[in-house]
């Protein structure tokens, strides 16, 4: 049995679990990467289960681009980063990357 999830049970969902909810940015990292699974959902017309574990091995959060840059050797611009993988961008410089 599936059931919609609002932006407030997703959080909820983060909070559940200890570290989770600032492990993805908090409000604004979780409002952003919550869009674009909605926006996934919507363009691609499958459903997504709420996997709390699964998106934080999936996703990571970071800072600014100049902290992927120091975990990824062979990225040197956004654009790498583009074409290599998901990036959400959020906040002032923020962003969620699908890990790759």
């Amino acid at each position: 049995m599936k059931s919609n999830v609002g932006f407030c049970q997703f959080t909820d969902r983060f909070r559940m679990f200890d570290g989770r909810y600032n492990q993805m940015g908090g409000y604004d990292g979780l409002r952003a990467l919550y869009d674009y699974l909605i926006e996934y959902e919507d363009s691609s017309g499958g459903e997504i289960e709420l996997d709390v574990i699964a998106l934080c091995c999936d996703f990571a959060q970071y800072d600014s681009l100049k902290d992927v840059l120091a975990e990824y050797d062979k990225i040197d611009t956004i654009e790498d980063l583009r074409d290599n993988t998901q990036v959400i961008e959020y906040g002032d410089g923020k962003l969620i990357i699908q890990q790759f």
